[in-house]
Order: structure tokens, then C-alpha cells, then sequence
């Protein structure tokens, strides 16, 4: 989907503040899906959650506005793959963008010819569920001596790279052959933070004992957040300017195993002001503090924090401003962005 071209002084940007559920395009990297996001919202500040392959596609939560201040606690999240792995060949970037370096054919995959016997895929998904070590692809931005790993592997230069241990909680490895026309496995994983799926489809290859690479790779949930909740590029920008806003959930949407506080009057103000707050909460190790709700209106977020012996403790807190604009949008989306159109034409 190509942006209409428009010089950048007549694009007027606004406060836009929220997470946008992205269904992120096969060929395009992150950070491109953002700012073609960022563009049709004509948003102010914007930010993602981590990355994903330009050719993987699914759910890459955006962060517009305050709830960039809280983007970093979703890296955390477990990550669930549906990944097409084409057995016999390995390829310098272990997926289908890379130019094939071994390949190896076994009487049982070879062309698809014949099933993989089934206790070879139990015995495979055995090994890999539970802790495992994984050593980071050279095609990754991991950084060595303040320069990306993918920037040495680019220069045809290998960087010994730690083995690093990663937690798959399930894994479902599934004979494909017969649908793809090759010898393909599917693999369907919920892992931990800083799995490479790449990564984990080459070693799955290595020990069928024939080697393998990604054909394909989508990422179905992250977090709390599922592929049936996001919305596509295209469907953004087939959607009336003043109403795109109305996409986004709201900024709590990212806290939402945090305890719940909620500060009333003169202990809200002094909270928003980076002081303790002294309270009969229970020790937690992440609090997301709200304010009271006025009639008509939700609770408005002030921040997040925790509690110790008592003691609320600010940690991130959203700006006075931000909360007004985040209440006015509430109070009239459509309305205030049609008007900011209206301004630009």
C-alpha cells in the first residue's frame, strides 16, 4: 500500500494516543508499517513493541503518543508462530530470502515423495519444548562492538555469537509435504522473548538430520493480543480520516495484568507530581494508577508504579496534558479529528 504523496508541511500532525493492533504486511519491515500507520493517523509521536521479518506477517502492536511510555513492557510478552519450514535445504539467512548453501535429501523427504514418519516429529518436538539454548542468527540486529549482526553477516564476515537460553512453552510440528508440493514441515510455537523462529526452524531442520529454512512465518498473538483483533494498512486507509483514531484501543490496553489503584483529589495530583502516595495496598510489583472517573467519563490513567510496604511508588506517568487530550478524544473522537481535517484542506 503506497501513502498518497504529500508534502510533509501540509500534513498536519495531532496528539493521537493509543495501540493500534497491526496485521503487518508481508514485505514490509516494522518500522516501515509504523510510519505508513503513523502517516494515516497523521500522529504526533508513535512507536512499536518489537519487530518483526519483512517477510513475516501478523500482529505487531503499535504505540502512539503516552502509550509509547509503556511499549517496553510488552517485550517481555510471549510470542506465538505459525512458521512453513521447506526441509533439505539451508539457506545463508535460514529463511526464503537467502540463497540456498546445503542441501540434503533423505529417503523420506525427498520432494515430498514419502510422510516423515511420525515418531521422527515426536522425537524432534520432544527436544525442543521446555528450556532450550539458541545461539542468535547472524541475520539479526543484535549489536556486537556497537554494529549489527546482520551488518557483519552482510560483509560476509561470521561473529561468534553466545548461545543464549530461551523458554518454547509449546511447540506442534505438523508433515505439510503433501500441501506444499515439498518436503515442509509447519510449526506451531509459543515461546518466550528472543526466540528467532528462523533460528528455531534451521536447528528443527538439523536434527531431522536434513537441515531446513522458513517459507513463511506469522506471528497469531502476542501477548494478550490475537490476530483476530488486528486491522490491516489497507483497511486503515479505507477508513474516513476522522475516524481512523477510532481503531486504536486505549492506552491501558498494554497494563492489563497490572494491579489496578485507583487515587482520588489531592493524593491523584501529588502521584502525577512523582510523589509516594501511603495506602493499605498490598505489595505489587506493577501497578497501573488511575484517577477517579468523573461522570460520564472511565477512569482516567495516570501512570504506572508499585507498592512496597505501603508505599505507592511512581515509575511512568503520563503528562497532565496528555491525560486532557486522551479525555477530550473520549469525550468526542470523531468530532475533534473531523475539525482537524477540515483545518488541513
Amino acid at each position: 500500500m503506497n501513502a498518497p504523496r504529500t508534502r510533509a508541511s501540509s500534513v498536519k500532525r495531532r496528539p493521537v494516543h493509543g495501540v493500534l493492533l497491526l496485521d503487518k504486511p508481508l514485505g514490509l519491515s516494522s518500522n516501515d508499517a509504523l510510519q505508513k500507520a503513523k502517516w494515516l493517523l497523521r500522529a504526533e509521536k508513535a512507536g512499536h513493541t518489537g519487530t518483526l521479518d519483512p517477510l513475516a506477517t501478523g500482529v505487531l502492536p503499535l504505540c502512539f503518543g503516552a502509550a509509547t511510555k509503556f511499549s517496553q513492557l510488552h517485550l517481555d510478552a510471549d510470542k506465538t508462530y505459525e512458521a512453513v519450514a521447506r526441509l533439505g535445504q539451508k539457506t545463508s539467512t535460514g529463511d526464503a530470502e537467502g540463497e540456498v548453501v546445503a542441501s540434503r535429501e533423505l529417503p523420506w523427504c525427498a520432494n515430498g515423495a514419502a510422510p516423515i514418519p511420525s515418531q521422527e516429529l515426536a522425537r524432534v518436538q520432544a527436544l525442543f519444548t521446555g528450556a532450550i539454548e539458541q545461539v542468535p542468527p547472524m541475520y539479526s540486529a543484535l549489536k556486537r562492538d556497537g554494529k549489527a549482526l546482520y551488518e557483519y553477516a552482510r560483509e560476509g564476515i561470521e561473529v561468534e555469537r553466545q548461545a543464549r537460553q530461551i523458554q518454547i512453552k509449546q511447540l506442534q510440528i505438523d508433515d505439510v509435504s503433501q500441501d506444499m508440493g515439498f518436503a515442509a514441515i509447519r510449526i506451531r510455537v509459543r515461546c518466550s522473548k528472543g526466540t528467532y523462529i528462523r533460528t528455531l526452524g534451521e536447528d528443527i531442520g538439523q536434527a531431522l538430520g536434513c537441515g531446513a529454512h522458513l517459507v513463511s512465518l506469522r506471528r497469531t498473538v502476542t501477548g494478550d493480543f490475537e490476530q483476530g483483533q488486528c486491522i490491516s494498512l489497507t483497511q486503515l486507509e479505507a477508513m474516513a480520516e476522522g475516524d481512523r483514531a477510532q481503531a486504536l484501543l486505549p492506552v491501558e490496553a498494554l497494563l492489563a495484568h497490572h494491579t489496578r489503584v485507583t487515587l482520588a483529589g489531592e493524593n491523584a495530583a501529588r502521584f502525577l507530581s512523582g510523589l509516594r502516595r501511603r495506602g493499605d495496598w498490598a505489595n505489587a510489583p506493577s501497578v497501573a494508577v488511575f484517577g477517579e472517573a468523573i461522570e460520564g467519563e472511565s477512569a482516567p490513567l495516570l501512570g504506572v508504579g508499585h507498592v512496597m510496604a505501603g508505599e505507592l511508588i511512581p515509575d511512568r506517568l503520563l503528562s497532565p496534558i496528555e491525560i486532557q487530550q486522551i479525555l477530550e478524544s473520549k469525550r468526542a473522537p470523531s468530532k475533534a479529528a473531523n475539525e482537524e481535517v477540515q483545518e488541513v484542506l
